[in-house]
């Protein structure tokens, strides 16, 4: 298991502290984690920050490790209806590792607790009536051939819907979470993230940076 940071990209507009607050984090923290920042009130738009508190997982059979999972500020609310995503928001804060083996979601119960992304996806898709038990995987690139072996198809941030699937691979690791919609103009994720202590995994806000793909049962 290798610690991946999640990584924030310093925008016009940001400060130490909103970027805290939405990180569930904290400006000391944030600071005692970027040597290069001297001041909290000094910060460089297209700069990155390493956000503190999050794991990534660096291992794991089928392709279904987690990728710099984040985590958002608690109690955080911007989805409804019965998407995929609002379905995924109820359980925030649940460990996978226990979430798998209760009859709340159709999960499978022997995957390893460090790489149930895929798992916990494909179960919230499942509930939201999205897909079978033959299409879910514990597998990321297995679902994502799945999903778009039955129609779906890539689009842009700007056209994505609260529920869509976001596939990320960063170091040869896959990851996949759920759009969750946008928030003061920046897109918002939900998934089984690498965000405990020990590298597993939790239900969190976050688990996507950088160059990631959206699909969407659209067309």
């Amino acid at each position: 298991m290798t610690a991946i940071g999640s990584s924030h990209h310093i925008v016009s507009g940001d400060t130490l502290s909103h970027i805290a607050q939405r990180y569930g984090t904290s400006v000391d923290a944030l600071m005692a984690n970027n040597a290069q920042i001297k001041d909290a009130d000094l910060i460089y738009a297209g700069d990155t920050l390493n956000i503190p508190g999050a794991m990534g997982d660096a291992g794991g059979s089928g392709g279904s490790g987690g990728v710099a999972g984040t985590q958002g500020v608690s109690g955080s609310s911007i989805v409804g209806g019965n998407n995929a995503a609002a379905i995924a928001e109820q359980f925030i804060g649940r460990n996978a590792g226990e979430l798998k083996h209760s009859s709340e979601l159709p999960m499978q119960s022997w995957v390893p607790n460090n790489v149930n992304c895929a798992n916990f996806v494909s179960a919230c898709l499942q509930k939201a009536g999205l897909i079978d038990a033959s299409q879910a995987s514990a597998s990321v690139d297995t679902l994502a051939g799945n999903l778009k072996g039955d129609g779906w198809q890539t689009v842009s941030l700007a056209d994505a819907r609260p529920g869509d699937v976001v596939l990320m691979q960063r170091n040869g690791q896959s990851h996949v979470v759920l759009f969750a919609g946008m928030e003061n103009g920046r897109p918002t994720f939900i998934g089984s993230n690498n965000v405990n202590a020990d590298g597993s995994q939790r239900i969190s806000w976050g688990g996507a940076s950088g160059n990631y793909e959206i699909i969407s049962p659209r067309g």
